[in-house]
């Protein structure tokens, strides 16, 4: 069974490095240093009119965690019918309860969007799910609610250190969701982390840097990167390491 290389993307940019690093898919954010928020209807639409790239939006309409309030649902709902018409192959989010439990509700709202638009559009559940307490409950809530694909770092900060939970959770349920290992994913780690889980997919920013020296001035400084006058984006050449490494 081939590997299925996941990037995170933050844009236009960011997908052609994935696309000629030979990714199989994206996750499509913007403002990944928040951890990943909802992206331009313009970003999908020119990367779907210009590569063949299974493309996977992000709907999250702020940073922090995952308990919404109604203003941001309401946002979020029609974020995905935007992105869906716009033809993306899927819908990356996550709602959680304020206990840190799936909320159910919300979930099921979601995907009824998503396959109601196409039965073949995807509805992922993204790293929220590392948030919660019970991890087998809620994978079995997601599961039963139609979840095609979960998104874990096996409730660790990296997926490397959670590798007994990814293991666990894909052996127990890997015939009814598919596992997708992110965070602190790269060439160097990958495929051990595959052999030792068992799952086919990871998920990788394959992160580099671009300096822009107007990022600050003497007085005033848009910095988020340790002061530093540069900004994230997607390496093709990590990408086709990374691609290389699993297969």
């Amino acid at each position: 069974m081939k590997n299925i290389v996941e990037i995170c993307c933050g844009g236009y940019y960011d997908a052609k490095q994935a696309f000629l690093g030979g990714a199989d898919r994206i996750e499509l954010n913007s403002g990944l240093f928040l951890g990943g928020l909802t992206p331009s209807i313009a970003s999908l639409q020119l990367i779907k009119e210009e590569f063949d790239l299974n493309t996977i939006c992000m709907v999250r309409p702020r940073g922090a965690g995952f308990f919404y309030n109604d203003e941001d649902r309401k946002v979020m709902f029609r974020d995905a019918k935007a992105l869906l018409k716009a033809n993306t192959d899927g819908i990356a989010f996550g709602f959680l309860n304020e206990d840190k439990t799936i909320d159910i509700e919300n979930t099921k709202k979601m995907i009824d969007i998503i396959k109601n638009t196409d039965r073949k559009k995807e509805a992922v559940f993204h790293r929220a799910f590392d948030c919660v307490y019970n991890p087998y409950e809620a994978i079995e809530q997601l599961i039963d609610l139609g979840i095609d694909r979960l998104l874990t770092s096996g409730l660790k900060d990296k997926a490397y250190d959670g590798i007994d939970l990814i293991k666990e959770l894909n052996n127990k349920y890997g015939d009814k969701i598919e596992i997708l290992a992110g965070s602190g994913i790269n060439y160097q780690n990958a495929k051990e982390l595959i052999e030792k889980t068992g799952v086919n997919q990871v998920h990788s920013s394959c992160k580099d840097f671009i300096q822009d020296n107007t990022t600050s001035s003497q007085n005033v400084s848009y910095a988020y990167l340790n002061n530093e006058n540069k900004y994230d984006v997607v390496s093709c050449e990590l990408v086709k390491k990374l691609v290389q490494s699993v297969n």
